[in-house]
């Protein structure tokens, strides 16, 4: 093999090495293909989570328009509210706590 022959081989398998190496860690490359594949799974999770809670939320928006016994237990439960005849009896041991 003649020297010029060895330089253009040698030349060119510098060029593919360069080549390989900005395909695979370049801007855009495999390494931020697999990054960004990454990113996108776990963004079609959460999106799965929240279409989830969505249709929670809906089944209870249907619950607090249209049944009366969950917006009675609602606001029981979480804001605290008794009935018109409900009858309240402090304890005179837990009277001392609240204060």
């Amino acid at each position: 093999m003649s020297l010029g022959f060895k330089c253009v081989v040698g030349g060119a398998a510098l060029v593919l090495v360069n080549l390989l190496l900005w395909i695979v860690f370049g801007d855009k490359g495999w390494v931020e293909l697999s990054r960004l594949r990454a990113r996108e799974a776990a963004m079609a999770a959460e999106n799965e989570t929240l279409a989830a809670e969505n249709v929670d939320l809906y089944h209870t928006i249907g619950r607090l328009k249209n049944d009366p016994v969950y917006i009675e237990r609602v606001a029981r439960d979480e804001l605290g509210m008794i009935g018109k005849n409900d009858l309240i009896i402090i304890r005179s041991d837990m009277a001392g706590r609240e204060k």
